[in-house]
């Protein structure tokens, strides 16, 4: 039993901060993950790309990419330079709110090198993407996308990019 006053206005005051601070706290940006899928590989190839759309809810960006199939894996853009294609890593990937980024062949893509095995139809492939909020706050998004043989069309995506 709580016989000094004070000490219970204390306790709904701290509860009343604590639940405003919460509710004040910058949410972490989560992302959706529609239709991924990595390009079939010939025998020897070592690098191959992979493809999805993302939508934030809040700005984010895409900062960081892994897989165990791949030694290396970054985030890339391919983008006309003095009249030529020209593929380049990016240290980051933003993402507006609620816009759809599309993640395609001939644009921005997650690049998967110094494959650890051969990928096959039908395979898995399990990818782990690293966003960062505005805030700092980091969240991570596992995919499995499957593995298209290296002649199917590239399926049409609604989106920016």
């Amino acid at each position: 039993m709580d016989r000094h006053p004070l000490s219970r206005v204390r306790r709904a005051a701290l509860a009343l901060a604590l639940a405003l601070g919460v509710a004040a706290a910058p949410a972490l940006a989560q992302v959706s993950v529609a239709d991924p899928w990595v390009r079939g590989i010939v025998a020897g190839q070592r690098a191959t790309g992979a493809f999805m759309t993302l939508t934030a809810q809040a700005d984010t960006a895409l900062v960081a990419a892994a897989s165990p199939v791949a030694k290396i894996v970054e985030i890339h853009e391919m983008a006309m330079d003095g009249g030529m294609m020209k593929m380049r890593a990016v240290p980051k990937l933003d993402l507006k709110a609620g816009q759809a980024v599309v993640l395609k062949p001939g644009g921005y893509h997650v690049m998967l090198m110094a494959l650890q095995q051969p990928l096959k139809d039908g395979d898995s492939v399990p990818i782990t993407l690293t966003f960062e909020g505005r805030d700092g706050k980091r969240q991570t998004v596992e995919v499995k996308a499957p593995v298209r043989p290296l002649t199917a069309p590239v399926p049409p995506h609604k989106g920016h990019n």
